[in-house]
């Protein structure tokens, strides 16, 4: 179904948005798009995404994952790290296709999906926030964290690079050694990370995302 609708889309648009830079390299050169045809317009963060606001007491510190349950989304990594004493992993999402990880140990606390504004709450909550992901279009969740004033470790795949910016923490996702070691990093260097953290996610608006495609359309009006 994919495939068919790429298709259809690299020989009929007149121009493709894309969501990353990354994307875009794979548009141009798996698509064979020119790549004067292809434009980035980088998502938005929702506003209930702040450094203000409720925060989710879980009943003792926490580590927080955002991910739909699949294999792409890479937790087993993440279930075998350390995390820091006394933390627990609690993990949001909803279950998706093939293996599912095994959450029914005692530090982790699933909470299945959630809407947004639990989800900011929950990011507030936390003492860090973890995205072992193998691979995305660009990985919103690590900004939404940044924009929530908590330290990111994420993925250390080229894919989440620009949500990164030179502020999370990353890890190898096949190195569960890395990952103990970066979360522990993220708690004792929080206020830091955190500042940085607001910095690098205030132009992720959706006012910007609109922008850049207004800008985009009308230059071919």
């Amino acid at each position: 179904m994919h495939g068919a609708k790429y298709r259809n889309a690299a020989r009929t648009c007149d121009v493709i948005f894309v969501n990353a830079e990354f994307t875009k390299g794979e548009v141009v050169e798996l698509m064979g798009v020119p790549e004067e045809k292809v434009v980035v317009a980088y998502p938005g963060v929702g506003e209930r995404f702040r450094a203000d606001g409720e925060r989710a007491d879980l009943g003792r510190p926490y580590v927080l994952t955002v991910a739909t349950l699949e294999p792409r989304k890479n937790l087993e990594t993440l279930l075998v790290a350390r995390l820091p004493e006394g933390h627990a992993l609690a993990v949001v999402g909803a279950e998706g296709f093939g293996p599912q990880p095994a959450l029914d140990r005692p530090d982790v606390i699933r909470l299945g999906y959630v809407d947004d504004e639990r989800l900011a709450e929950l990011y507030r909550g936390a003492a860090a926030f973890a995205y072992p992901s193998r691979f995305e279009g660009f990985g919103i969740p690590i900004v939404e964290a940044m924009a929530s004033a908590i330290p990111v470790v994420a993925s250390a795949h080229p894919s989440l690079d620009e949500a990164s910016g030179d502020v999370a923490l990353r890890a190898d996702p096949d190195d569960p050694e890395a990952w103990s070691v970066a979360l522990a990093e993220a708690v004792a260097r929080r206020d830091e990370l955190v500042w940085r953290g607001l910095d690098h996610a205030r132009p992720f608006t959706w006012s910007a995302t609109g922008l850049a495609m207004y800008d985009a359309l009308s230059e071919r009006l």
